[in-house]
């Protein structure tokens, strides 16, 4: 087992490795809009997994799909030169949805932001529901017969001796 910053740097080498053929060697023109975005490469240096996003619609990714396929050996082969490493990894490519996610994060962000500017202009002009002060004072008639009462209030002394008085 390698360790894994070997894994990362050997990614990172056959990331540019792979875009540099796309870009000179490879002359499919099925190709052209392709970005090699990142890589990645199991602990054994066994497999790498290449992502890859397009510029273009649905069409345009599985025709780029079919293109990449096709271009697998002759990548695979730069890829083995370049390297030096004892076992050249089998190069998979995989189709990178980051930036869709981020468009979509995006308009969900938009869409809870109207949502807040929306609540906060229902909440601008809003009075409270009951009275201004909903605590009862002194003056107030009790409901339980007991005004006028011998009860008297909590002083702070009461409060820092306790329930024992003590």
């Amino acid at each position: 087992m390698a360790d894994t910053a070997r894994a990362r740097r050997l990614a990172k080498r056959i990331a540019q490795i792979v875009a540099s053929g796309l870009e000179h060697e490879v002359k499919d023109p099925r190709l052209a809009m392709v970005t090699i975005t990142d890589a990645r490469v199991t602990p054994d240096l066994r497999d790498a997994t290449v992502y890859y996003t397009v510029f273009g619609d649905d069409s345009d990714y599985a025709s780029t799909a079919a293109a990449l396929a096709s271009a697998t050996g002759v990548l695979r082969s730069r890829v083995g030169q370049q390297t030096g490493v004892r076992f050249t990894p089998t190069l998979t490519f995989v189709a990178d949805t980051v930036p869709d996610n981020a468009r979509r994060m995006e308009e969900l962000l938009a869409k809870a932001k109207e949502a807040d500017d929306e609540v906060a202009r229902l909440a601008s002009g809003a009075m409270h529901a009951g009275d201004t002060d909903p605590y009862r004072t002194t003056t107030d008639d009790d409901e339980f017969g007991t005004e006028g009462a011998d009860i008297e209030p909590f002083s702070d002394a009461d409060v820092r001796r306790g329930p024992q008085g003590g």
